[in-house]
Formats: C-alpha cells, structure tokens, sequence
C-alpha cells in the first residue's frame, strides 16, 4: 500500500500537488482527506495510506501550496508557529477551492467522504456545507470552526472534539454541536491533535476509537 503524490488543478487555475493513496483491489469509495497545519507530512500520508488499507480511494491535499510548495514540517513550538502564519495567508475559499478538486478526481472511485484533522477540520466543516459532491465529512478538532458556526452542512457530519483543546474549547464545541442537533458529536477525554501519532498530544485510546467511529460513519455513507 504506497501512495505517490499527483498533480491537479483547482477551478481558478491553481495547480497543486496532492498525495495519492489507492487500495487493493475495487474501492468501496473515496475519502479526501483535509491535512494540518504541517503539509502533507508524514503522518497525513500514513492517515491516506490507512485508509486505503480499510478499502477506500484516499487524497489529500497539498493546500499549503498555494503559498509555500511541498510544505512538510513536524510539530516543534516553532514549525506550529510557522505553519500557523502560512495558514493565515490562505482564505477558506482557496482551500475549498482545492478541496474541490479533490474530491473531482476521488469521486471517479465512487462516493466520496471529506476527514479534515486540525485546521483542515475546519475545512472539512466548512466544506460540508459549501462543496458539492460530498457523502459526509468528519471534522476532528477544527480550530476555526467556531468562526463558521452559522454554516448550515449539506450533508452528514460527525464531529470529533477533544475535552481539553483551547481552540475549538470543550465549552464552544459544545455550543456548536447544541447549533447543530443533527451533526452527531463525540467528545474524547484527550488534548488538541490527539489523532497524530507524532504530537505530544496523541492518545492511542481516543484515536483508536475515533477512527472505528469514523470508518462506522464511511461504511453507512460511502460504502
């Protein structure tokens, strides 16, 4: 299971690398898969490449590219602060723009579904509501998603939130899933990022059943 990495263009003109992650055999649909604040680093490439282990098509986005190509970085004090100016150069429609793309070329595996961890959480929520094509998105611990708390989803959402994040706080995550009763909405005894193995935050206990929930979710509205 070794994905590459291929190019493609968003509707403005934008072209842009994306990693590439394909399963075994007929797939049993597609997940676009909306990275951090890191680039399509290491980590988001093993998150691709598991999915296209449980049967799914996978892409994920270089969205950095816009402002910095083949950005990949880990997760020290500094890499965060960098990866957050790089973040705050680039609109939310850029990203959808080519989150858009994305799931173009995915959807020719079948229903496509949209996992965005960190800031690509707010992507993915925001996504939800604003791109066309989606069976579902899953949003884990989108820092931003307080800011668009008014977005109405166009399709079925699942939630991950961590009870001891500072952006999204448990208490604004909750207001946010009190907004949106048909979203479902998990809540894990965990810190921000606590999905990547390679953070100071990861917890094995909640990321094992976040992702079970996630791949539940996929199985009702991908395939």
């Amino acid at each position: 299971m070794k994905g590459s990495f291929i190019e493609l263009t968003a509707a403005d003109g934008h072209r842009f690398s994306a990693y590439r992650a394909a399963p075994d055999g007929q797939p049993r649909g597609a997940v676009v898969i909306a990275p951090e604040i890191f680039g399509v680093n290491s980590h988001i490439r093993s998150v691709a490449d598991g999915y296209a282990a449980d049967g799914y098509l996978a892409i994920a986005p270089a969205l950095f590219d816009r402002v910095q190509r083949g950005y990949d970085t880990g997760y020290s004090p500094d890499e965060i602060q960098a990866g957050i100016a790089i973040m705050q150069k680039i609109s939310i429609d850029d990203a959808l723009a080519d989150t858009a793309a994305c799931i173009a070329e995915a959807a020719k595996a079948g229903k496509v579904g949209l996992i965005g961890y960190c800031w690509g959480g707010t992507v993915a929520w925001v996504g939800a509501a604003r791109l066309n094509g989606l069976a579902c998105s899953v949003p884990y611990y989108g820092g931003g998603i307080p800011d668009f708390a008014d977005e109405q989803p166009a399709c079925p959402v699942m939630f991950h939130f961590a009870e001891k994040d500072q952006r999204p706080t448990a208490e604004q995550a909750r207001e946010i899933a009190a907004k949106h009763p048909s979203a479902i909405a998990h809540f894990y005894d965990a810190g921000h990022g606590f999905n990547c193995d390679q953070r100071g935050s990861f917890d094995a206990a909640s990321a094992q059943l976040a992702r079970e929930r996630t791949l539940a979710f996929l199985k009702e509205h991908v395939g």
